[in-house]
Formats: structure tokens, C-alpha cells, sequence
């Protein structure tokens, strides 16, 4: 790798992950209270697909240990944004499935959030960002796939 790519890879990177960093703090800011990102994007993520899932096909989903998947797990279901039953063939096996409390969790975290980044989105300009997704999304997958 030249000198030239190495400083460009660098500066990518670091303005990814600030950016992320900054992201992170202004949107948990915003999320009503006792929601964290991780729950938001649990219960996002199940409300899209609509479906159960198991916690390891969640931890998968999201890159994540399975014990670190258990502990937001365990904190929506005390909250009461999803259900969790025993898979009835394999008993060490639950499956997860997001409440009607959920639901509307999500529905009101994604309202706090949505005028944020829809701020950010218009003050940028909607084809600038347009134009950055496909590298975004190039990246995020070379990413994954490694």
C-alpha cells in the first residue's frame, strides 16, 4: 500500500468513526427515557422483518456476542418490548418476537430521532448523501465479509 492510500485510508477512517461517535451521542440523547441505541435497533430490526428470531440469529445480525445480545435481550423484556417463548423441538433454544409495547417503543424512538438526522440529511444536501451511500454501502460490505 503507497503512502498516499495509507493517509487516505486513515483519514476515512477516522472520519467514520468520529462521525459514528457524534451520531451516537446527539441520537441517545434524544431517545425517550430508559431507551438505549441497541434496544432501538433490536427492536427496529425485529419490527422489519416481523418475524421471531433466536438470540443468536439476533447476536449474527448485529455482530455481537451472544452475551452481550442476552443482556439487551433481558433489558427489553423487562421492559416489555418483546416477547420471548421456548423453541418447543430444542428447550435450550427461545425464540424473541417484539410486543405491541414494543412497537410503539420504536414508534416514538424513531420519531425523537428521525428529525436529527433528517436535519443533518437537509443541511448536507439530499444528493450529496444520495451520492455517499453507494460507498457507504461498498464499504460496510467489504467490511462484513471479512
Amino acid at each position: 500500500m503507497s503512502q498516499q492510500t495509507d493517509s487516505l485510508a486513515v483519514a476515512l477512517f477516522s472520519e467514520i468513526f468520529t462521525a459514528d461517535q457524534l451520531a451516537r451521542n446527539r441520537l441517545s440523547k434524544a431517545l425517550p427515557k430508559g431507551m438505549e441505541l441497541s434496544h432501538l435497533a433490536v427492536l427496529n430490526h425485529l419490527a422489519r422483518i416481523n418475524a421471531e428470531r433466536t438470540a443468536a440469529q439476533l447476536a449474527s445480525a448485529f455482530h455481537l456476542t451472544r452475551g452481550a445480545m442476552s443482556n439487551t435481550l433481558a433489558r427489553l423484556e423487562r421492559a416489555g418490548h418483546i416477547h420471548v417463548r421456548p423453541d418447543w423441538d430444542d428447550a435450550r433454544r427461545k425464540f424473541v418476537s417484539i410486543s405491541p409495547a414494543g412497537r410503539r417503543a420504536r414508534d416514538e424512538a424513531i420519531a425523537a430521532v428521525s428529525p436529527i438526522i433528517a436535519q443533518v440529511v437537509e443541511e448536507i444536501g439530499p444528493e450529496r448523501v444520495r451520492a455517499a451511500l453507494p460507498v457507504l454501502r461498498e464499504l460496510r460490505e467489504r467490511l462484513g465479509a471479512g
